[in-house]
């Protein structure tokens, strides 16, 4: 398996623990962006066993290059942002 260092985020001060959604799908950075990524590559095809389908999702996260999942990480106070402006609401 690659050696991922993740970067160092530096998010500002602008969202509370208090503002802060506690189940949100919109600011986990697995599902709203790796998930999709890891799916359209090890589930273009079906499995017969999760052994399978768990090899092709290690082979899937192998092959992301790290440069999309720094993109991904420096998004991320982007997607803060428009939450709060949402107010915990629907955004894009």
């Amino acid at each position: 398996m690659s050696e991922f260092r993740p970067a160092i985020i530096q998010c500002p001060d602008f969202i509370t623990k208090a503002e802060w959604p506690p189940y949100s799908p919109d600011l986990n950075p697995m599902d709203y962006s790796v998930w999709s990524i890891l799916e359209a590559k090890a589930c273009a095809k079906p499995h017969k066993t999760i052994e399978s389908l768990k090899r092709a999702l290690l082979k899937a996260w192998d092959e992301i290059p790290l440069e999309t999942l720094v993109t991904i990480a420096d998004n991320f106070p982007k997607r803060l942002q428009a939450c709060v402006e949402a107010e915990s609401g629907y955004f894009e």
